[in-house]
């Protein structure tokens, strides 16, 4: 078991590689892609189609981990939901990524945006917003607007984005998603829903030189294993889990 696993309900690492220009739609392109996918993990043997054109490949998902990687037509995406340990996970981006310049014709030139996603979903029946609030709060400066009487959180997501280099080409962003809406406070009727932190990492535009995707991916896992580590875990992802297991 992973050591993130133990904090949520589900973890899962996702990647995402945005291009400028289309990527090849023939169909021998994209079978012999996804073919050497499958090669290394022989598992993945669900193959179809979306109604948009997005062509997927997937483990089955009745155990709760499996892994998935689609091609749309400007984005690769690879993600591992539960996987057994980080660096699983991130073997499998990688090699998508070492893929791709050959199998799918995407140059580091190409590169709009290249993401890392460390994903965290609390299943909880309620007011997400509320129970973000309580173990959160909320800034300074906010504060008395919970005092008043009455009042009730309806929207509460807290998220903050910092630059890692001069440029602002290097990002990573935290944030929390809920998913209560307002209909559900008015009415008390809440559904079993999940509650995400989400941990990102974001190198815009064209790689530099001799660059590669492989290279940038590991520098984007180091950057979100360090927030995680020492920003995250014990100021974001403990407190949601204490109080969920509170109410």
């Amino acid at each position: 078991m992973n050591r993130y696993s133990s904090l949520c309900d589900d973890f899962y690492v996702n990647m995402n590689l945005s291009t400028e220009m289309e990527l090849p739609n023939n169909r021998e392109t994209i079978l012999h892609f996804f073919e050497r996918i499958q090669k290394s993990y022989p598992t993945m043997r669900n193959f179809y189609c979306r109604d948009r054109g997005d062509i997927v490949l997937e483990e089955d998902k009745e155990d709760g981990s499996y892994r998935w990687c689609t091609i749309e037509p400007r984005r690769v995406c690879s993600g591992h939901v539960n996987p057994e340990d980080v660096r699983s996970a991130l073997d499998q981006h990688r090699l998508v990524l070492e893929l791709a310049p050959y199998s799918l014709s995407v140059s580091p030139l190409d590169c709009e945006a290249l993401d890392l996603l460390f994903g965290f979903d609390f299943t909880y029946r309620g007011n997400h917003n509320h129970v973000v609030a309580e173990a959160l709060g909320v800034p300074p400066s906010l504060e008395r607007l919970l005092d008043i009487p009455g009042a009730t959180v309806i929207n509460h997501e807290p998220s903050v984005t910092i630059a890692l280099d001069e440029d602002c080409r290097l990002q990573c962003r935290v944030s929390v998603e809920t998913r209560t809406n307002a209909y559900q406070i008015r009415t008390g009727d809440f559904p079993e829903e999940q509650l995400s932190v989400y941990v990102t990492a974001r190198q815009y535009g064209s790689l530099g030189p001799g660059r590669t995707f492989a290279e940038t991916l590991d520098k984007l896992a180091e950057i979100c294993q360090d927030i995680l580590d020492n920003h995250v875990v014990d100021h974001v992802l403990r407190p949601l889990a204490r109080t969920i297991s509170m109410k």
